[in-house]
């Protein structure tokens, strides 16, 4: 039987970020999904705060070079890549150098974030997109973790749709208590107008704030998972009455093996839907 691929899109990833619960599962998922037999591409921001040096990144000169266009503005996207050796397991990054050369991630030293954020998680998730299409790589899943992937779902079942890579991948998305204070900019509207994404798509999009972005990436995701025991209340309900397949948080060590499952339980929704 073909190995199943999971793609993990991550905001965050142990050793490249401090420990959190999100970098915690950013690295020890993919190692424990791969040691239960399927295929795993891992991919996460190269933000500023992270030792090139020390942890090794160099740049894949092979997938490097292409250029994003963001409002009629082009931005080259650099793939970098570094290897985890004790979990067998290489970690890709999106880089561009007005985007992630910064001392900080979201928000600067006073804790102001950043304008461009919406435009810098628009060009991270089209530059993952774009960097698996030049791996040849097609994921049965795509497992977004953050807020920062949230525009991978839309991307996938709206402008990849039909190209052979993503056609048949399914997406999910775990929530983490992960919120920010400040809307992200007005125009992301506008930014979003990529092909196959309509107007009422982008609609759903109500607000610019944490909760709109967040439940806009639930409505094109295929199920969702609580990465965190607490999470915003009202964003708890809304998963609740989404209909889509969710897997509660597991506050327990191994954590893995039940969402090893959901994924098989999501491919085999699709199988059974055909």
């Amino acid at each position: 039987m073909k190995r199943k691929k999971v793609l993990f899109v991550s905001q965050e990833i142990m050793p490249y970020l401090s420990e959190s619960n999100m970098s915690k599962v950013g690295r020890t998922l993919p190692q424990g999904i791969q040691e239960r037999g399927k295929e795993i591409r891992t991919f996460m921001p190269r933000w500023g705060t992270i030792n090139e040096r020390r942890n090794q990144l160099h740049e894949v000169i092979r997938l490097s070079g292409m250029n994003l266009v963001i409002e009629d503005t082009d931005h080259p996207l650099i793939i970098k890549v570094a290897s985890i050796q004790s979990a067998r397991m290489q970690v890709y990054f999106i880089d561009n150098e007005d985007y992630f050369h910064r001392k900080h991630i979201l928000a600067d030293e006073n804790g102001k974030y950043f304008e461009d954020n919406d435009e810098r998680a628009i060009f991270f998730a089209r530059g993952v997109m774009e960097t698996v299409k030049k791996l040849r790589w097609a994921p049965d899943i795509i497992h977004c973790h953050g807020w920062f992937p949230a525009f991978i779902p839309i991307l996938s079942k709206r402008t990849y749709k039909d190209d052979p890579i993503f056609n048949k991948s399914k997406v999910i998305l775990s929530v983490y208590n992960d919120e920010f204070n400040k809307p992200l900019s007005s125009s992301i509207k506008s930014k979003l107008k990529l092909e196959n994404i309509t107007k009422k798509d982008i609609e759903l999009i109500k607000d610019t704030d944490y909760l709109s972005l967040i439940k806009f990436a639930i409505n094109f995701s295929d199920g969702v998972i609580i990465g965190e025991k607490i999470i915003n209340k009202t964003l708890l309900e809304y998963i609740k009455t989404s209909e889509k397949p969710v897997l509660s948080f597991k506050d327990t060590e191994d954590y893995i093996t039940p969402i090893n499952q959901f994924y098989d339980q999501i491919i085999n929704n699709e199988n059974n839907d055909k």
